[in-house]
């Protein structure tokens, strides 16, 4: 059981090998969520992640709460995609695949 606190919730990016594809999503594990996005990709493509073969993940935001995340993902999903490249360009300039050393 967790305590009261430890709770963990992440938004995160994910483009393609390209980087003409941008996927937002929410989950408690981005490192397990991401392995789901490659699988699917490899696999049936039953998502749009999947589909389009985003599994490189670029950015991503903690909340303890998952109200707060879902909330900050369907407030980036409305954005621009100027926006969304912004955010990213603010912490990843490069646009470096945060995962490739998993």
């Amino acid at each position: 059981m967790k305590h009261l606190g430890t709770h963990n919730y992440f938004v995160y990016i994910l483009t393609n090998y390209q980087k003409t594809v941008l996927y937002i999503g929410v989950t408690n594990s981005v490192e397990k969520r991401v392995a789901q996005h490659k699988a699917d990709a490899f696999g049936e493509k039953k998502t749009f992640a999947g589909k389009y073969n985003c599994y490189y993940l670029l950015y991503m935001e903690h909340f303890q709460y998952v109200t707060n995340a879902i909330a900050r993902e369907k407030e980036l999903k409305r954005w621009r995609r100027e926006k969304k490249e912004a955010l990213i360009n603010s912490v990843n300039p490069d646009w470096n695949f945060l995962n490739e050393n998993w």
